[in-house]
This record gives C-alpha cells, structure tokens and sequence, in this order.
C-alpha cells in the first residue's frame, strides 16, 4: 500500500511527463498494483458474505444454502491461491510480455509434430488468459509439424508466469505417423525470455553478430515468401541466434530481430544476476533424455508430470489444450521457495 501510496504521489508532480518511458513504467507499475489490491478487496468481502451465508444455514438449517455456501468457499480458497502465486510475480521483468521459442529435437517428423503440439498449447493458454499472439517466425516441418517457432505473448505478467516453462518437454505416444503403430519418444525445447522497455541498455557489438536475410517460410502463405524478408542474426561471443520473418518488410523483421536480440542477452543477465540453478549452456545443450523438465505420457497410461516439482495430471487433454495452470503456479512457488522467501508443502 506505501508503494502504491509513493507512486499516486509521483504521478501528481508536474514534472512526471518529462520522462515518458519512466512514467510509462510507473504507471505500469501502479496499475499492477491497483489490480492486485482490488483483488484482495474482493475476496475480502465475497469472504465475509459467505461466512454470512453459512451463519444464516446454521440458523434455519438450510442444508441447501449451507452446501451452497460451502462450495463458494471451497472456490474463494483457489482464488485465494492463484492470488498468493500471482503475488510471487515480482521479479524485474515478471510483468512485461515475453517472446517464447520452440525448437525439436532429434526425431525427425515425430520431434516437429509435437514442436507444433506445444505451440498450440502456448497459443492456447495466452488466449485463454485474455492475452495477445504474435507469430514472429514459423518454419514448417518437411512433412508435419514445425523446424521452429518464435511467439510474442503480450499480457499482464506474462513473462511471470512463463518463465519456468524453459527448458526440454518429453512425448511419449503412439506414433501416427508409424504404420506399425510403435510407441514413441519425442523431445522438444521450449525457450522463454521477456520483452524489454526501451530504457534498458542492452550493449550490443554489432561488429560480433553475423546477419543473414532469407526467404521466409511456413505461416504467411504466396505474399510473405516472395522475397528474402526473413531475418536471423546470430550473437558469435553467445551463440545466440533470433531470427523473425512475421511482416513482408525485411527493415522491420530486422528491427523486431535486433529487439529480439537485446531482449535475450537482457534474460541472460538476469540469469547470472539471480544465480539460476541452471545455466544457459545448460538450457542450450542438446534435446535429449534427462534433459526433460516435463513428461506427457499418452501410452500406454496417460499421464503428464513435472519432474521438477511432482506436479502431476492424468487430464492429458486439457493439458494439450493449453490449460498448464496447475504445473505453472507449482514451478512458481517451487522457485520463490527455493530462494527461502516461500516455503512450499
């Protein structure tokens, strides 16, 4: 409440335009807030009422009302949940939108047939959270699925809440593409770095980045692909490499690759900074067994488990559908215990 309190304060003073991109993201800041206050005030009261209602079933013995209003607490303390997890969103970039990459690993078909399954399962969970998808780049497999994926996810905490879905995602299925009908393994990785504010200086050495123009492929139909559009820029003392084909402008793939660029040297310092318990070398070695941070096992049981946290669902449809809440505000909790500001049971 100080906070919110300095910041109404800050807003006030006339001063506070002269420098748009802070006052941007001031206002960012107390919108923030004054949503997550709001949401406590809400529970509060929905809180009170329904400890009201459960006073007047006790008096009339109204079983009815009483199981009505047991319900509405049972809900009252899932959202009094989500609001804890929510409220552990506040490291330094855990409120701006995030870019999101998904590359398959070793597989051939079956790798990039279950690339393209978590893409629409990202797309799937963004929009079911009232937020928006770019599709930077898309590449499509030779014969199903995608070689590569980049997103733009745009949202309140969006990176927040993503953050920890990098890293190696493991299918296990019977192959539809295996005349046999065989089960299978499939690896794919998922990347996730945030969208940084202009006002933070990211030094790049544009003599140390190689820059390669292409003509794009997958998503965009006969007008994209005409022309070498398409734009990659590879980071030679990193081994970073973005690449963004989504407009027909090869200066403006450019400009939103270099922005790309900035926004993942950005998350690597923020990586050393925090100390992460996994490395990004770690994160870039290859796609492969024991390198896995989630399986999703469709044969011969069904059954999709975090093997970070023990998080686990036999609800395999939901889950391919985008509905990864469940594993998402464990991974968030696990880490915020790990720091010792939580403890997590």
């Amino acid at each position: 409440m100080r906070r919110l309190a300095e910041l109404n304060a800050l807003i006030e003073k006339p001063e506070f335009w002269d420098d748009p991109q802070k006052a941007q993201g001031l206002m960012r800041e107390r919108g923030q807030l004054e949503t997550a206050f709001s949401q406590i005030t809400k529970l509060e009261t929905e809180l009170l009422d329904t400890l009201g209602l459960i006073e007047l079933a006790e008096l009339e013995a109204d079983e009815d009302i009483l199981e009505e209003a047991s319900n509405a607490l049972i809900d009252l303390k899932k959202l009094a949940g989500k609001a804890e997890i929510e409220a552990l969103l506040s490291g330094e970039a855990d409120g701006n939108d995030t870019f999101l990459e998904i590359h398959p690993g070793a597989g051939g078909t079956e790798a990039q047939d279950w690339a393209a399954m978590l893409l629409r399962l990202y797309v799937r969970w963004a929009n079911a959270h009232n937020m928006k998808v770019e599709i930077l780049e898309e590449q499509s497999g030779d014969e199903a699925g995608i070689k590569s994926a980049t997103i733009l996810i745009k949202g309140t905490n969006a990176f927040g809440w993503l953050k920890t879905e990098s890293g190696v995602h493991r299918l296990v299925r019977i192959s539809p593409f295996d005349s046999s009908a065989r089960r299978h393994t499939s690896f794919a990785s998922v990347w996730v770095y945030p969208q940084i504010d202009d006002n933070i200086d990211i030094q790049i050495n544009e003599s140390e980045c190689r820059v390669d123009t292409y003509r794009a492929s997958g998503a965009g139909g006969q007008h994209i692909n005409k022309t070498d559009s398409a734009v990659r820029i590879t980071h030679e003392p990193s081994g970073i490499v973005v690449q963004c084909q989504s407009d027909r402008s090869q200066h403006k793939n450019r400009a939103r690759a270099w922005d790309m660029l900035r926004a993942r040297l950005y998350e690597k310092e923020l990586q050393e900074r925090e100390a992460e318990a996994q490395a990004q070398e770690d994160n870039k070695s290859e796609i492969g067994w024991g390198r896995q941070i989630r399986s999703y096992v469709l044969q011969p049981y069904q059954m999709i488990k975090d093997l970070r946290t023990g998080a686990e669902t036999s609800n395999v449809n939901a889950v391919l559908d985008g509905d990864i809440d469940v594993f998402l505000e464990a991974s968030l909790a696990a880490q915020v215990g790990a720091d010792g500001e939580m403890e997590t049971d």
